[in-house]
């Protein structure tokens, strides 16, 4: 099929290129150029328009800026009302860490601290180490570590990385 293609092409070719070789010879047209009467004369000089400068706006100056007087002090018949006394939200109270008593009570709640962990062995083997020495795993697969305070918090690994999971 390609061989095909490559024949018709090849023959394609060598048609126009004979066509255009044989009129080559044969047309020889004598080309007459006539002035238009709008053309400059050719020792004319160019002639360069100028563009009209650009409207000038005068400038106007900023309104003058008005000071508001103070509000005055209330009347001394009428006391001001102190407003009402507005309570900050109470953040929820992270839920409580369970009990850590010995170092078997560690592996439990590790695997359920590490079971979304991407990995497991990495996070089991720092969870464990934190649960040791802190005695204390936080609740939930992730966050919460504020829940065993600074021991679990402060704790880094060599590349100054927080360790405990």
């Amino acid at each position: 099929m390609a061989s095909k293609s490559a024949i018709l092409l090849l023959a394609l070719f060598l048609v126009v290129a004979t066509e255009v070789h044989s009129h080559d010879g044969e047309v020889k047209v004598k080309m007459n150029y006539v002035k238009s009467p709008l053309s400059p004369p050719p020792n004319a000089p160019p002639v360069v328009a100028h563009a009209p400068p650009p409207p000038v706006k005068p400038v106007t100056p900023p309104p003058p800026v008005v000071k508001t007087p103070y509000p005055s002090p209330p009347a001394p018949d009428k006391a001001p009302v102190p407003p009402s006394p507005v309570k900050p939200p109470v953040a929820p109270a992270p839920p409580a860490a369970p009990i850590v008593k010995s170092n078997k009570d560690c592996v439990p709640l590790c695997e359920y601290r590490c079971q979304l962990h991407s990995r497991k062995r990495v996070c089991m083997r720092a969870c464990t180490t934190c649960c040791e020495r802190c005695k204390c795993v936080p609740p939930g697969t992730f966050g919460n570590r504020e829940v065993c305070g600074k021991c679990y918090t402060d704790m880094l690994t060599h590349g100054d990385r927080p360790k405990c999971p």
